[in-house]
Parts: C-alpha cells; sequence; structure tokens
C-alpha cells in the first residue's frame, strides 16, 4: 500500500538490530522528505526485559526529547503508554510506524539440492536474497557422507530448511534421498520448541507425494512453486515469498515482545506494516532506486561478523546478494587474516612492520570487538584489513551473482567446442553507475577520503564509477519504507542516506609504469581547467564539490580502454562530492602493485599523499 504525502508528513522508522536498536525521524518539509532525527538504544531482547519494544521505546523517547529540543516545542510527542499515537494531530503523534528486524541473529537457514551447482545454488540465491544467512548447503554430489549430512543438519539447528532439488518431469529418486535425509536429521528449530521446524520444498512437483510421505510428520512442510521447472529457468520469487512469510510469521515470532512490535507498525489509515528482515530490507531500497534512476547499483555492508553484498544488474535489474559470514572486522577479523594471508593485508600498508605485531593487533580486536584504534599506524593497518575483507566478500559475490549453471548458450565459434556448465557472473564493473559503501570502517573514518581509498581498492571500479557511502547505515529503515511510499524513501535516500564521495575514472588494460595512460581535461564548475597527460601508475584527486559536474575530455593510451564499448575517447561528464574526482591509471585486469618492497612502499605512500588519505607526515 502507497501512501500520498497528504497523509504521510511525519514517520517513524526503526531497525531492531542484534545489538542496538536505531530509529529516525522523517518528515514532509517544504516540498520533500527529509531525515530529522535519529536516536539509539540498546535492543533488549535479552534478559532481564525479554521483550524487543522496550529498545524501540526507549529509542523513539530519545527522538522525542530531541525534537523538542530542535524545534523548541515542549508539546512534540510521539508515544503515550508504550504505543505510537496515530495518526498525527498536530504536534502529537506521527503518520505511520515501520520496522525492520535482525534481532535474535537475523534468520539462519540450510538449503539442500540434488547438484551443488545447480539447484543448490539457485536455492541458496533465494535463501540469501530473502535476507537469510545461509549455513550450510547439503547436495547430493557434495562428497560427504550421508550420516556426515545428518549430523550437520542437527548440529547447526537452522530456523528453517529449503529443498530444492529436479526439474519439473525429471527423475525424483535424488530429491527424495535428501527429504529422508532431512527426516532421519529429526531437526530442530534454533529459537522455540513449541512449534516444529519449518521446511520449504521448492522442488521437482513429481516428488510432492512422496515429500509429503517422508516429512509431513516431523516437520512443518511447505510446498511451493519448483525454484528450477527447467534447467534454463530460474523462479526464486515464490520460495522467497514463502521464506519471508514464515519467517516474520513463526520464526521471528520466537524473539520477545516481537508480536507486540508486530501489532506497533502501521500506516495512517491503521493497516499493519510488515516487519522486514534488515538485509531484505537493504536489498529493497537498492532495487528500488536502481529501477527509478535506471541504473546499475553496488552495495557492500561491512560489519563486525559479516560482510554483505548487494547488487543490481542488467536490464531486468536482477538483484542478488551474498552474505560472506567469516569476513568481518572484530569477531571474524581473524577469518579475514586466515583467508586473505598476511601477505595480502601487509601488501597495502606504507611501512615496514613486524608480522607478530599485526598478529596481536587482530587477536586483540576479536576479543576486544568494540575497541577502535587509538594511532594512527592502528588506523591504517585496520583499513587495509578492511580491504582485504571487501576484496573476498566481493569475489564471492561475483561467483554467485551468474548466469545459470547447466543451461545451453550461443556461443562464438571460439567457445564451440569447451560447452561448460559454470554460469559467467553478471557483475560487469563496467557498466556499473554506483557504488555505494555502508558499515563503520567506512561509514565512520576519519576523513571520507579513506572511504574512497577503502572502495577502489577493494573493488577496483572501472571505466567511470560514482561512489557513495550511507551516512548513518539508513538503508534498512529506507528499503521498509519504500513499502509504503516509495517518494519518501527515494528522497530521503538521495538527500540523507547518501553522502556523495565523487568519482572515479580508471582506465582497463596493461601498461608499463611510467608511459602515458590517460590524457585528462577537465573543465570545473568554478571556471578552472585541470589538464594532464597522466603516466601509467598514478592516481589523481581533482576537487569538485558535491552536486557539482565538471566536464571531462579522457583520451587513453596503449589500448587503455574507458567503458564497456571498448571506447579510448570519452567526452562525458563527471559528478563531484565531498571528495571529489579521482582518475586512477594504475590498471585493471590485472591489477598488481609493485613486488619490490621499496618500490611498493614508495608507491603506496604516493597515492595515498595525493588522495588526502592520511596527515602528511605518516607518509614522508
Amino acid at each position: 500500500m502507497q501512501y500520498d504525502e497528504k497523509s504521510l508528513t511525519r514517520i517513524v522508522a526503526t531497525d531492531c538490530g542484534s545489538t542496538t536498536t536505531k530509529a529516525i525521524l522523517i518528515e514532509y518539509v517544504d516540498g520533500e522528505y527529509r531525515q530529522t532525527i535519529r536516536g539509539e538504544a540498546p535492543t533488549t531482547v535479552e534478559a532481564p526485559l525479554n521483550d524487543v519494544t522496550k529498545g524501540v521505546i526507549n529509542a523513539t523517547s530519545e527522538m522525542e526529547e530531541l525534537a523538542r529540543l530542535k524545534y523548541n516545542n515542549p508539546n512534540i510527542k510521539f508515544m503515550e503508554n508504550g504505543e505510537f499515537i496515530i495518526p498525527r494531530q498536530g504536534d502529537v503523534g506521527i503518520d505511520a510506524y515501520v520496522s525492520t528486524s535482525s534481532a535474535g541473529g537475523g534468520l539462519q537457514m540450510m538449503v539442500t539440492g540434488v547438484v551443488a551447482s545447480m539447484t543448490g545454488e539457485s536455492a541458496e540465491r533465494a535463501a540469501l536474497g530473502a535476507g537469510a544467512i545461509v549455513m550450510d548447503l547439503i547436495a547430493s554430489n557434495d562428497k560427504r557422507m550421508n550420516h556426515e549430512k545428518i549430523e550437520r543438519i542437527r548440529h547447526l539447528r537452522p530456523d528453517m530448511i529449503l529443498m530444492a532439488g529436479g526439474e519439473d518431469g525429471g527423475t525424483i529418486k535424488h530429491v527424495i534421498e535428501m527429504a529422508e535425509l532431512v527426516s532421519g536429521a529429526d531437526p530442530k528449530p534454533r529459537l522455540g520448541s513449541s512449534y516444529k521446524l519449518p521446511v520449504i520444498f521448492a522442488g521437482n512437483k513429481e516428488a510432492i507425494p512422496e515429500i509429503e510421505k517422508t516429512l509431513k510428520d516431523k516437520v512443518n512442510l511447505i510446498i511451493t512453486e519448483n525454484i528450477r521447472p527447467k534447467l534454463e529457468t530460474e523462479n526464486l520469487g515464490p520460495a522467497r515469498d514463502k521464506i519471508h512469510n514464515i519467517f516474520m510469521e513463526h520464526v521471528m515470532q520466537q524473539a520477545p515482545g516481537y508480536n507486540i512490535l508486530l501489532e506497533m507498525t502501521q500506516g495512517p489509515d491503521h493497516k499493519q506494516v510488515p516487519i522486514m528482515p534488515t538485509p531484505a530490507a537493504v536489498g529493497n531500497i537498492m532495487q528500488t532506486i536502481a529501477k527509478n534512476d535506471q541504473i546499475e547499483v553496488v552495495g557492500v555492508d561491512i560489519g563486525g561478523a559479516t560482510t554483505d553484498v548487494f547488487s543490481v544488474f542488467t536490464e531486468e535489474y536482477v538483484f542478488n546478494r551474498t552474505v560472506s559470514a567469516n569476513l568481518g572486522m572484530s569477531y571474524s577479523i581473524s577469518n579475514v587474516l586466515a583467508s586473505s594471508g598476511l601477505k595480502n593485508i601487509m601488501r597495502w600498508v606504507p611501512f615496514d612492520i613486524d608480522e607478530s605485531e599485526l598478529r596481536n593487533m587482530i587477536k586483540n580486536k576479536m576479543i576486544r570487538p568494540t575497541t577502535i584504534p587509538s594511532l594512527l599506524e592502528e588506523l591504517v593497518l585496520e583499513q587495509a584489513i578492511a580491504k582485504e575483507a571487501l576484496r573476498l566478500a566481493f569475489e564471492q559475490h561475483k561467483e554467485f551473482a551468474s548466469s545459470l549453471k547447466g543451461m545451453q548458450r550461443q556461443r562464438d565459434i571460439s567457445e564451440a567446442f569447451s560447452q561448460s556448465t559454470s554460469g559467467a557472473s553478471i557483475v560487469n564493473l563496467m557498466s556499473l553507475d554506483l557504488l555505494v559503501g555502508s558499515g563503520g570502517v567506512l561509514s565512520h573514518a576519519p576523513r571520507r577520503h579513506q572511504t574512497v581509498m577503502m572502495l577502489i581498492d577493494a573493488f577496483l571500479p572501472e571505466g567511470v564509477t560514482r561512489l557513495a557511502v550511507d551516512s548513518i547505515f539508513m538503508m534498512p529503515h529506507l528499503g521498509v519504507l519504500s513499502e509504503i511510499s516509495t517518494r519518501a524513501a527515494t528522497e530521503v535516500f538521495r538527500k540523507d542516506c547518501m553522502i556523495y564521495l565523487g568519482s572515479c575514472v580508471a582506465p582497463v588494460g596493461k601498461c608499463k609504469y611510467g608511459k602515458p595512460a590517460l590524457y585528462a581535461k577537465l573543465e570545473l564548475p568554478d571556471g578552472s581547467t585541470f589538464e594532464e597527460d597522466i603516466p601509467f601508475g598514478e592516481v589523481r584527486l581533482i576537487p569538485c564539490e558535491i552536486g557539482k559536474v565538471a566536464k571531462a575530455t579522457l583520451k587513453t593510451h596503449s589500448g587503455l580502454i574507458l567503458n564497456a564499448e571498448k571506447a579510448k575517447d570519452l567526452t562525458i561528464d563527471l559528478h563531484g562530492g565531498v571528495v571529489g574526482i579521482v582518475l586512477d591509471t594504475r590498471g585493471r585486469q590485472p591489477f598488481a602493485l609493485p613486488t619490490d618492497n621499496t618500490e611498493r612502499i614508495k608507491y603506496l605512500k604516493k597515492w595515498m599523499r595525493e588522495l588526502k588519505a592520511y596527515p602528511e607526515d605518516i607518509l614522508v
């Protein structure tokens, strides 16, 4: 249900996270929607309160106090006796209340399929798109013994299981075998002991009678449409909808006070607004922006334990989300070291450091996750680790966000004899319009220039890409808000959520350091002109304010290209930002740092100086 600005002038949105409940106030001011005030409070799902609504009330109370101070009006009031006053009557009340939630650890799922890289991967895609963390994928061909699979299901205790497998009309043998494994495990839900574990079957419809016979007495079995009705067709929508509905109706109800919270959410007509899982809400706003602006978007949220990557690509605006559950900046920071290796982290550090010193710093961060760097050297190290966490999470995302595996596609003559089952990634950095960063290490970096540096070094954008950062992690609130007002969500997203950092121009191709790479002439909005033939291996930062545009004439050398059409000459408008326009001639496909340690440190310091990432004295 969508409402207009006449009925929506003051909205409260909350995100009930696993540790913090964040509330924002959105108001219709001077003909547009703006985010005006925010409040925070600890999430209250654990003893002694055991009621998620207490955190919501506390965060909203903080907003009330701040609103009274801001508007010098003691009569402003949002709640009474623990309930929102809806609809608004002058200074008293609000017009709508919406919320997202990941309290209780979010949605944790297992998925099953016959072939891991086909139906198993489609099931994983459906679960991730619904906002879940996929704990494991069990498939007939995953090389584990049956007793190991059964033990795994028992041990993990997911919130629900999604079963896929087989195209409609095909063989049902392996699909039934997977059902027998689930039955043998007799899985118990992670939360709540009074209900059966939900199991969604989205496989070969011919197997439904046998699936029901095998599972209906042990689990809460839900049947929906096949995820892969044909090998070349993927149908994720019905399974995603079932996951979302079951999560809200059954799993989230196990969170203390959830039912009361659900009753609190409503629009101006007193109709309930469904609560959304936090990751699904982030995906929602990204899809909304991509479709409205007709752009392709990649977003990342790097947290303490996990890193989520979202993307919207192609003409159909295909949405993909991945969760790297072992890549984070506090609880999972040791896993970043283990996954990337010490050498890959150290390549971003512009000074020599003892290996044991770095390892001690990482372990200290893991056991004291709320600490922040106290020395500049510690900040540099933490941001080097963040680059690797982001890089690895994006690599995983590119592998997952692919065209369907197992389907035949038309190929040119050079590929005619190498028909493969692996799908090609749909992530195309050359056509990417907007790269958005979020999470503490990006949103709260001491300098926005450091955020730009981390995004460029980790994602290596190609061609021309606009860069932005989520100011206060507002995307979940806006995702659920878009369900009742697309206009309010998009206006607040553009004006208050996104801090536009600038644009990055990065020619693609190989060249030798020092050779001419990019001629750039930028006519800046203040009337000045930047003009240079930039050598390969350099970075240039040209200040250009947010909301301003520079008219650029670009021409590459040595076969470097600037866009998906392989253009070597380009006349284009480059958007400014709080940092400016970055011209990056360090090359792509591949990108490689100098192998000599002295040379590497020299170039790192040079690039960081140019980007104004750190104070000059550390980069001498």
